[in-house]
């Protein structure tokens, strides 16, 4: 199942959090050799995980990790305008209405179903937030799977070519593209959101739930 989960809610699932910040290690430094911070106790953090970020997190049904993404608004601080900037011409992203999407992480061994699960989660926050894009940042190895999933972004900026280049990216989830993403879950739309509610409840779930500076 999906849980949409703010970082200060990650402590009522301990065993969902864990396996999520290793997952992200796993994924992140080992496999991928990013310079990311690896803790002590084997997870990958870093310093936007501390302002109370929006996860979607596809859950296991032994309640382990399978998959997620981190979401914070543009309005607040985020990587796209602290690091990335370069990408788009020196210009801020800021708008109520773009979110920016970063730690798009998977399980080692996950199904194609956990990746198709968190394309819909992205999909049902951004139509309970009334978001009209998401902003994010991605590498050249991911263009093709971007492609695949049918979810090419508007490119605002790149730097080098090939498997090497660097981009910034706008997605949106258009209302056509949910049918065939709940088939590759397997789930019917009414199960979808009864998930968004079991997790925000009715009304709630306000982007300024995150934190910003």
């Amino acid at each position: 199942m999906l849980r949409y989960l703010y970082a200060h809610d990650l402590v009522r699932f301990p065993r969902l959090a864990r396996s999520m910040f290793t997952d992200r290690a796993e994924q992140f430094a080992r496999r991928l050799k990013w310079d990311v911070t690896v803790t002590p106790e084997g997870e990958e953090r870093d310093q936007y995980d501390a302002l109370n970020p929006l996860y979607v997190i596809w859950e296991r049904p032994d309640g382990t990790h399978g998959g997620s993404m981190r979401f914070m608004p543009t309005t607040g601080r985020c990587m796209v305008n602290e690091h990335f900037a370069f990408l788009n011409g020196g210009m801020r992203i800021e708008s109520p209405f773009i979110w920016e999407c970063t730690r798009f992480c998977l399980s080692p061994g996950a199904h194609m179903r956990a990746s198709a699960a968190l394309v819909l989660g992205a999909g049902e926050v951004m139509q309970h937030m009334r978001l009209a894009h998401y902003i994010g940042v991605f590498d050249g190895r991911m263009e093709q799977i971007y492609r695949r999933m049918g979810l090419e972004p508007e490119v605002l900026g790149r730097q080098g070519r090939g498997r090497d280049a660097i981009a910034v990216g706008l997605w949106e989830m258009k209302a056509e593209a949910f049918a065939p993403t709940l088939a590759k879950v397997g789930v019917d739309r009414a199960t979808s959101r009864a998930w968004v509610r079991r997790s925000f409840g009715e009304g709630a779930g306000i982007a300024g739930e995150v934190a910003s500076a």
